[in-house]
């Protein structure tokens, strides 16, 4: 492991620190007496699944959203702000495992990760604010989106990919504008990873090395999202926290155990 990795490594896990912190002084200044936030099974249970699913390279956010949908809570306009605060730390989890594990371009690495956290943040401050309709047609938007990648990718239509582990000069400026879009749309609950995957093929880098990209990038802006929708309390607290309760160990089980499964039924 080089430097640069082990620098990106452990600022990963101060944010980490910071974000665990924030969310816990957030929620205990507003905390009213004898109000329960605890999580059911059923809410950890979304969490394992979706972030099994997340950590093979299927997404996490298309699948939560429909199932909250499918339940009919949280109400539409928390689902954003749940979804990003609720993943984020099964999100670093599964960036920590694969950026120690795959090699990629250091350059690339850390440069498409920056775009996508400034996107973000960015986005972040727009959609917290956004009323009910709007983020009702965004969230459908994203889903018809994440149907359409998914499909394209099963019927072969999206580009195998190359060999290459990183990108230069016109490749990679693309890269860094595309990945800035890509985070500012994740504040509205599109997902990034599908579409993070087929950029770096079409750009010919080995799939692979879309793993730590793409969770890296999830991984340093999700937390930053996160809190601020924490901050403006425009998430459900029972729903993330079961999102992160389940979903970490979803993200062990998947990684260390599973380790891989035929993708394309799943999709």
């Amino acid at each position: 492991m080089n430097i640069g990795t082990l620098i990106l490594l452990c600022a990963l896990g101060a944010l980490s620190l910071w974000y665990i912190v924030r969310w816990y002084l957030l929620e205990r200044a507003r905390a009213q007496p004898g109000e329960s936030s605890l999580p059911g099974l059923t809410d950890g249970a979304i969490g394992f699944v979706t972030n099994f699913f997340d950590t093979l390279g299927i997404g996490n956010f298309a699948p939560t959203t429909a199932i909250f949908k499918l339940r009919g809570k949280p109400p539409d306009e928390q689902i954003p702000g749940t979804l990003n605060a609720g993943h984020a730390l099964a999100v670093v989890t599964q960036a920590l495992i694969f950026i120690a594990a795959v090699t990629v371009d250091l350059t690339t690495l850390v440069g498409m990760i920056a775009a996508a956290v400034l996107g973000a943040w960015l986005g972040v401050g727009v959609v917290a604010r956004l009323p009910r309709r709007a983020i009702q047609v965004g969230m459908g938007v994203a889903l018809l989106i994440s149907a359409l990648l998914f499909l394209s990718r099963n019927l072969g239509w999206m580009p195998g990919g190359g060999d290459a582990l990183g990108l230069h000069d016109g490749r990679l400026l693309l890269a860094i504008g595309v990945n800035f879009v890509l985070g500012a749309l994740m504040m509205l609950g599109v997902g990034l990873y599908a579409p993070c995957l087929i950029l770096v093929s079409l750009l010919g880098m080995n799939p692979l090395a879309a793993f730590p990209i793409m969770m890296g990038a999830c991984a340093f802006l999700m937390p930053i999202g996160g809190a601020r929708f924490i901050q403006v309390n425009r998430y459900s607290l029972r729903a993330a926290l079961g999102l992160t309760l389940g979903g970490i160990p979803g993200v062990l089980v998947a990684a260390f155990i599973v380790k891989s499964l035929p993708v394309v039924w799943l999709r």
